[in-house]
Protein backbone atom coordinates (compact mmCIF):
# COMPACT_ATOMS: atom_id res chain seq x y z
CA UNK A 1 0.00 0.00 0.00
CA UNK A 2 0.85 3.40 -0.59
CA UNK A 3 1.90 5.87 2.91
CA UNK A 4 2.80 9.43 3.67
CA UNK A 5 6.05 10.16 5.93
CA UNK A 6 6.05 13.48 7.14
CA UNK A 7 8.87 15.38 8.27
CA UNK A 8 10.15 18.81 9.26
CA UNK A 9 12.90 20.68 10.88
CA UNK A 10 13.76 24.27 11.14
CA UNK A 11 17.70 25.83 10.56
CA UNK A 12 18.84 29.15 12.43
CA UNK A 13 19.94 31.13 9.49
CA UNK A 14 19.06 31.47 5.81
CA UNK A 15 22.53 29.51 4.91
CA UNK A 16 23.02 27.06 2.20
CA UNK A 17 25.07 24.75 4.10
CA UNK A 18 23.03 24.80 7.23
CA UNK A 19 20.02 23.75 4.90
CA UNK A 20 21.07 21.32 3.49
CA UNK A 21 22.81 19.88 6.91
CA UNK A 22 19.57 19.93 8.59
CA UNK A 23 17.50 18.64 5.33
CA UNK A 24 19.74 15.34 5.05
CA UNK A 25 19.64 15.19 8.98
CA UNK A 26 15.85 14.87 9.21
CA UNK A 27 15.86 12.31 5.91
CA UNK A 28 18.19 10.41 7.62
CA UNK A 29 16.40 10.05 10.78
CA UNK A 30 13.22 9.21 8.71
CA UNK A 31 14.73 6.79 6.44
CA UNK A 32 16.17 5.11 9.11
CA UNK A 33 12.73 5.12 12.08
CA UNK A 34 10.62 4.07 8.65
CA UNK A 35 13.17 1.47 7.51
CA UNK A 36 12.69 2.84 4.18
CA UNK A 37 14.21 1.80 0.55
CA UNK A 38 14.61 3.87 -2.03
CA UNK A 39 13.13 1.32 -4.37
CA UNK A 40 9.86 1.59 -2.39
CA UNK A 41 9.54 5.61 -2.98
CA UNK A 42 7.20 7.08 -5.05
CA UNK A 43 8.33 10.54 -4.62
CA UNK A 44 9.69 12.95 -2.51
CA UNK A 45 8.02 16.79 -2.12
CA UNK A 46 10.27 19.37 0.33
CA UNK A 47 8.45 22.36 0.96
CA UNK A 48 10.84 25.46 2.37
CA UNK A 49 9.00 28.65 4.52
CA UNK A 50 9.92 32.07 1.93
CA UNK A 51 12.69 33.09 4.25
CA UNK A 52 14.60 30.11 2.98
CA UNK A 53 15.83 30.31 -0.33
CA UNK A 54 20.19 30.01 -0.44
CA UNK A 55 19.62 26.18 -1.30
CA UNK A 56 17.43 23.68 -2.52
CA UNK A 57 16.56 21.01 0.26
CA UNK A 58 15.97 18.22 -1.98
CA UNK A 59 19.68 18.73 -2.69
CA UNK A 60 20.35 16.87 0.69
CA UNK A 61 19.13 13.56 -0.49
CA UNK A 62 21.20 13.34 -3.33
CA UNK A 63 23.88 12.81 -0.76
CA UNK A 64 22.13 9.81 0.90
CA UNK A 65 23.81 6.44 -1.33
CA UNK A 66 21.14 4.54 -3.13
CA UNK A 67 18.81 7.78 -4.03
CA UNK A 68 20.32 9.20 -7.16
CA UNK A 69 17.26 7.97 -9.29
CA UNK A 70 13.97 8.87 -6.50
CA UNK A 71 11.98 11.79 -7.96
CA UNK A 72 12.10 14.77 -6.01
CA UNK A 73 11.06 18.28 -5.76
CA UNK A 74 11.07 21.56 -3.75
CA UNK A 75 8.70 23.64 -3.80
CA UNK A 76 7.83 27.22 -1.65
CA UNK A 77 5.41 26.68 1.49
CA UNK A 78 2.32 29.30 1.80
CA UNK A 79 2.43 32.43 3.36
CA UNK A 80 0.63 32.13 6.68
CA UNK A 81 0.59 34.52 9.62
CA UNK A 82 2.26 33.75 12.32
CA UNK A 83 3.54 30.53 10.69
CA UNK A 84 6.96 28.66 11.79
CA UNK A 85 9.69 30.70 10.38
CA UNK A 86 12.99 28.70 8.80
CA UNK A 87 10.76 25.81 8.41
CA UNK A 88 11.64 22.85 5.78
CA UNK A 89 9.33 20.38 5.26
CA UNK A 90 8.91 16.76 3.26
CA UNK A 91 6.42 14.48 2.28
CA UNK A 92 7.47 10.99 1.46
CA UNK A 93 5.47 8.55 -0.86
CA UNK A 94 6.05 5.07 -0.29
CA UNK A 95 4.84 1.66 -1.16
CA UNK A 96 5.33 -0.12 2.64
CA UNK A 97 3.49 -2.46 4.81
CA UNK A 98 3.10 -0.62 8.01
CA UNK A 99 -0.51 0.84 8.96
CA UNK A 100 -0.83 4.58 9.60
CA UNK A 101 -0.29 4.45 13.04
CA UNK A 102 3.24 2.60 12.60
CA UNK A 103 4.39 5.14 10.42
CA UNK A 104 7.14 7.24 12.03
CA UNK A 105 6.96 10.73 11.12
CA UNK A 106 10.25 13.19 11.91
CA UNK A 107 10.09 16.92 13.36
CA UNK A 108 13.36 18.22 14.38
CA UNK A 109 14.16 21.51 16.68
CA UNK A 110 11.57 24.04 15.86
CA UNK A 111 9.41 21.93 14.14
CA UNK A 112 8.59 19.80 17.30
CA UNK A 113 5.81 22.53 17.79
CA UNK A 114 4.01 21.54 14.53
CA UNK A 115 3.10 18.19 15.53
CA UNK A 116 3.38 18.24 19.49
CA UNK A 117 0.94 14.73 19.62
CA UNK A 118 3.70 12.97 17.91
CA UNK A 119 6.65 13.89 20.18
CA UNK A 120 5.53 12.42 22.92
CA UNK A 121 7.83 9.50 23.11
CA UNK A 122 10.43 9.89 20.98
CA UNK A 123 13.94 11.07 21.47
CA UNK A 124 13.67 14.18 19.16
CA UNK A 125 16.63 16.85 18.18
CA UNK A 126 16.23 19.79 20.11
Amino acid sequence: MIRGIRGATTVENNDKEEIIERAYEMMVDLISANQVEAEAVVSVLFSATVDLNQAFPAKSLRQIEGWTYVPVMCMREIEVPDALPKCIRVMVTVQTERNQDQVEHIYHYGAKKLRPDLQESKGELS
